[in-house]
Parts: structure tokens; C-alpha cells; sequence
């Protein structure tokens, strides 16, 4: 076995659990919430394959996780995402609010996952000599991914601009004239967050916005989610 594969693997099944477990939770919110469409479109499961996107969830974290073993040796920062749920607001009970509790429902789950994977910690620290040196260095590489790539993809999805949860959850609490603005950039969300994370830093080398928000939002919450766990000392 190649001695990168332990970690490429553990990053890899970590993206997908963050990855496939919010976009379930989007499903399961809307129909807690009176939409079915997601439901109906078979896309309230937890099989990742449902929620594949061939480039979000498997060419860029691939593309990710080989430069950075091929360039440092280890897996410090994810990316990607997944097929958007879909979520019909005018069968919601509530489309305003009911949205708004829908996109939370993404980063609510991948933060709920991060602090379970750092309890998983202790379970492996508890249970080292029965399982091995080797099982154990694997479960604790894919514990810290785990917290890495949920919180980079639930706070990521924080970030204001539609089709970003945080864009739509801003859409439901504006009032209307903004909000019916901001909803408007939706179509062009996409497209805008590619440009500033990936054209920009090619044009203007200075400009790297994703290691600003690892290093001054991700580890931040990593620390703290550690601190919660009962694990400060691993900082």
C-alpha cells in the first residue's frame, strides 16, 4: 500500500460524510417543513452517490487532496460540494422562515459532525491497544479531516451570496426590497465564487482568500470545537 494512500482515504470518506450528510439535512429540514420535493426527487438519503456532483464533490476535493500530498506531504484544506437538494419555498408551511431554517439546516449538521468527530478522539485514545497503532493513526488523521472539512464546508456555506446557504438564509431575514436583490444574485453565485477564489489569485498572486479564511475563521472554530470536546491540548 502506498504510504499516501491512508490519508488520501481519510480525506476522501471525510469530504464525503461532510458533503453527503448536509445535503440530507437541507431534504429532512424542508420535509419536517411541509416541502416533499426533495423527498420525491429521492434526495433525502444518506447514500453519497445521490448527492454526487461530478465536479464539486469529485474533481475538485480530488484535485485538492493530490496537490497537497504531492506538495506537502498532507491534507490541510477541502473543498467542494455537492447537487444543490431541491427545495420548493411555496410548498414550505412558512416560505420565508421555512427557508431560512432550511439552509441553516447544512452548516447546523456539519457543525454537529465536527464536534462528534473530536469525541471520536477520545473513543480512539481509549481503545488504542485493542485496535492497533495502525487502525488507531488512521482513525485520528480522519477524526482531525473530519473536523476540517465539516467546518470548512459549514462555515463556507455561511458566507452571504446566493446559492451559498448564508445567502439564502439573508434573503429570509432582510426586508423585502434587499432581499428580493440579493435572492437575484443567485444565478450568478456560482460563478462569482469561482472568480474570487480561483480566477482572482491567478490574476493578482497576492490575493488568496481561501488561506485568509482557513487561518482566520477555520481555525479558529477548529480550536474552539477541540476546546468544547474536552481536547485544548491537541491544539
Amino acid at each position: 500500500m502506498p504510504d499516501w494512500f491512508p490519508e488520501a482515504a481519510a480525506a476522501v470518506l471525510a469530504a464525503v460524510f461532510a458533503i453527503t450528510f448536509h445535503e440530507a439535512a437541507h431534504g429532512y429540514a424542508a420535509l419536517a417543513l411541509g416541502d416533499d420535493t426533495a423527498k420525491r426527487a429521492g434526495r433525502i438519503s444518506l447514500n453519497p452517490i445521490r448527492h454526487v456532483d461530478p465536479v464539486g464533490t469529485l474533481l475538485v476535493p480530488g484535485i485538492m487532496v493530490v496537490g497537497q500530498l504531492l506538495t506537502i506531504g498532507r491534507v490541510e484544506a477541502m473543498f467542494g460540494w455537492a447537487k444543490p437538494v431541491p427545495v420548493d419555498i411555496l410548498r414550505l408551511r412558512n416560505p420565508r422562515w421555512g427557508m431560512v431554517l432550511v439552509a441553516a439546516a447544512g452548516p447546523a449538521i456539519n457543525a454537529a459532525l465536527a464536534f462528534s468527530a473530536a469525541l471520536l478522539v477520545h473513543a480512539v485514545l481509549a481503545g488504542e491497544g485493542l485496535m492497533g497503532p495502525d487502525l488507531a493513526e488512521f482513525l485520528l488523521r480522519f477524526a482531525a479531516l473530519s473536523i476540517l472539512a465539516n467546518l470548512v464546508l459549514g462555515l463556507f456555506n455561511l458566507l452571504p451570496l446566493p446559492p451559498l446557504d448564508g445567502g439564502r438564509i439573508m434573503v429570509g431575514l432582510l426586508p423585502r426590497a434587499p432581499a428580493i436583490a440579493l435572492a437575484r444574485v443567485e444565478p450568478y453565485g456560482l460563478i462569482i465564487v469561482i472568480g474570487v477564489l480561483f480566477l482572482l489569485p491567478m490574476a493578482i498572486p497576492a490575493w488568496d482568500p481561501m488561506t485568509w479564511f482557513v487561518r482566520n475563521t477555520v481555525a479558529p472554530a477548529y480550536g474552539l470545537v477541540l476546546s468544547a470536546a474536552g481536547l485544548g491540548g491537541l491544539r
